[in-house]
């Protein structure tokens, strides 16, 4: 019996659910707490095999794409507390400085191909650190701490990266966004996709 199973039995067995009447003369009835047998078990899935042809196939996605920039999820649902994704992005992608302030929600890259550059920023926009990340280089992962304002962009064709974060998924809120960089879509962006791509040049 697996523990996660055992604690759930034995809470219910130390802990047992009142009896219930409903109506008068209603014969009682035991309320027992759901438990999620997926969360006891886990998950059935076959294992996925990643392979350059599955990579190109992500990569091919994006350079379709409007933004230049596709997600493949290995996460089942985005209510899931554990996610894991592959990221394609294409140079000219802009991913406009943010944060997650959930504590909660460390960030992890690590890059499977191509190249790319981190930006990391004070509240204010300063550029306080940089990292080239190339497949095989020198430097291929990056931990970012919840809080910490930064952003990403492509430096060359075909690249993705491997990114882990907390679960579930939240929107970025107005305090996560970057009121000093232009958001997607809005006039400046082609710009400061430049001067964030120049730290690489």
């Amino acid at each position: 019996m697996s523990g996660l199973l055992f604690r759930a039995v034995q809470s219910c067995l130390l802990h047992p659910p009142p009896l219930v009447d409903f109506k008068r003369g209603a014969k009682p009835r035991f309320f027992l707490p759901k438990i999620r047998l997926s969360s006891i078990f886990g998950r059935m899935k076959t294992p996925q095999i990643i392979d350059h042809a599955f990579l190109d196939s992500i990569s091919a996605q994006a350079r379709d794409a409007p933004r230049k920039r596709k997600n493949f999820n290995f996460h089942a649902t985005e209510t899931d507390l554990s996610h894991r994704l592959l990221n394609a992005l294409e140079p000219n992608t802009y991913i406009a400085p943010h944060r997650h302030l959930d504590p909660n929600k460390d960030e992890s890259m690590v890059i499977v191909r191509g190249k790319m550059g981190a930006v990391f920023f004070d509240e204010i926009g300063r550029v306080t650190q940089t990292a080239l990340l190339i497949a095989g280089g020198a430097v291929v992962a990056l931990n970012i701490p919840a809080g910490t304002l930064h952003s990403v962009v492509a430096l060359a064709p075909d690249t993705v990266f491997f990114e882990a974060k907390a679960g579930p998924y939240a929107p970025l809120t107005v305090d996560e966004r970057a009121a000093w960089a232009p958001q997607e879509g809005e006039a400046g962006v082609a710009d400061y996709l430049a001067r964030l791509t120049a730290h690489f040049i």
